[in-house]
């Protein structure tokens, strides 16, 4: 059996207020959630220059970044399991759009193998992650 010692139950409890204050504040997460739009945009317009599936390819990697970047945010925002598990779920998701789009280069066999890989990698992922 465990004594919880008045130590040892004062650690416990700075422990605790101590996580509690490394949440972001309101102005903290709005700055945070603007740059990322920001972000986002300049990523977009960059990608405008390119021509043909290169911009698809260059558009989906910019919307996949904002999107791992505000789930990130959230964790940070209220740390829990199903925030970490969103991060890593924004991350399977962009890296599977991305190939997607990059498939699009292909044709005929090798474009179906290339999404059914795609997809098998990113199922693969998703069950991982939910299996956790």
């Amino acid at each position: 059996m465990h004594k919880f010692t008045p130590a040892l139950i004062l650690a416990l409890a700075a422990g605790t207020f101590a996580g509690s204050s490394l949440a972001l504040t309101s102005a903290e997460y709005s700055a945070a959630r603007d740059r990322i739009n920001a972000d986002y945009k300049a990523a977009k317009a960059q990608c405008d220059k390119l021509k043909g599936n290169a911009e698809d390819i260059c558009e989906e990697e910019a919307k996949g970044k904002r999107n791992i970047a505000r789930a990130e945010l959230e964790q940070q925002r209220e740390p829990s399991d199903k925030n970490a598990r969103a991060v890593e779920l924004a991350k399977a998701k962009a890296t599977y759009e991305v190939a997607e789009e990059r498939c699009d280069d292909l044709r005929g066999e090798a474009e179906d193998r290339c999404e059914r890989e795609a997809r098998a990698a990113y199922d693969a992922a998703v069950e991982r992650i939910r299996g956790k």
